[in-house]
């Protein structure tokens, strides 16, 4: 199962009754958070969810409603008496930026490990699933985010059974860990077993693609493909909005529609509204013209994404 909550859904700045856009997720007892602006802190208290725990903060760009909430969360981490190390992902800058951040927090009992991105397209590999970073379209550098859970074929004991292979090593087999054995076979090499002895085709897993602060772009598209949950800047609603979407690099609820619809996503949270829009579902029929399952996402929105069985 894999835990999303979209803490906030503002952009620019924080009001009094809408948080900055960021988002949580949670898989197999750890914890990654997209994006720390102003008052994340508060919106993840409110949900009652615990920055501890969080093994990895991405930031999608370096503008501040999108990581200044960050010396606040580092010292609070710290206050909780954490020690295990953090990694932090970003585009190119990200340690220059984060040190500047931390001389308000300047002793930490934790380690930072800095990822700066660099290429189109990157890969950070988590213990049980894999974030996918792409460069999208923004008036600065700034990165959309997949999360991916992977999951393997069926564990086949018929298989294992047909091939004589000892139960005591189904388990880490079931795992995906190979095993090689000090006999050998009669061609003299070392006996070994391995996951695809074992294991039907891989299923079908999970994935979240978190995406703001740009244009619409194809590979946006590419990388939304399929999504579970497609978390999407809507920073406009109103359809006179367009040419000012344009102008700052944004994009308007209609075009983030568009792109879940050509990525066949199943579902889209649109967030990081306009300070100036201030009721977000006047506008959803004329979305679900486009995407029918786009739902204006509201701060505290919390997704259990399931495996198919």
């Amino acid at each position: 199962m894999l835990d999303v909550c979209l803490l906030g859904t503002g952009g620019m700045m924080p009001l009094p009754y809408r948080w900055l856009t960021a988002l949580m997720a949670r898989y197999n007892g750890q914890s990654i958070l997209i994006d720390c602006g102003e008052g994340t802190q508060i919106a993840m208290k409110e949900k009652g969810w615990s920055p501890k725990p969080i093994d990895i903060i991405c930031f999608t760009h370096y503008h501040a409603d999108h990581i200044s909430g960050l010396p606040g969360m580092l010292l609070t981490m710290g206050n909780a008496e954490r020690t295990e190390p953090l990694l932090v992902v970003g585009p190119k800058g990200l340690t220059r930026v984060v040190s500047a951040l931390r001389m308000i927090a300047p002793e930490l009992p934790f380690e930072i490990i800095y990822r700066e991105l660099v290429e189109e397209e990157e890969t950070i590999e988590g213990n049980g699933f894999t974030i996918k970073a792409f460069r999208v379209h923004h008036n600065v550098v700034c990165y959309g985010y997949s999360i991916i859970v992977e999951r393997a074929g069926r564990f086949m004991a018929d298989h294992a059974l047909e091939r004589g292979i000892p139960q005591k090593y189904w388990n880490k087999l079931q795992k995906g860990e190979t095993i090689t054995l000090e006999e050998v076979n009669a061609n003299g090499e070392p006996i070994t077993y391995t996951p695809q002895m074992v294991l039907g085709p891989a299923r079908k897993g999970l994935k979240v693609t978190y995406c703001t602060d740009t244009r619409p772009t194809a590979r946006i598209v590419q990388n939304a493909a399929e999504a579970d949950l497609f978390v999407c800047e809507g920073m406009y609603g109103e359809a006179d909005k367009l040419v000012k979407a344009k102008e700052h690099k944004h994009m308007t609820f209609y075009e983030a529609a568009e792109l879940a619809r050509d990525a066949r996503v199943k579902e889209m949270w649109l967030t990081h509204y306009s300070p100036s829009l201030t009721r977000a579902e006047e506008f959803m029929p004329g979305v679900w013209k486009i995407f029918p399952q786009a739902k204006a996402g509201k701060d505290g929105k919390t997704a259990e994404l399931l495996f198919d069985e």
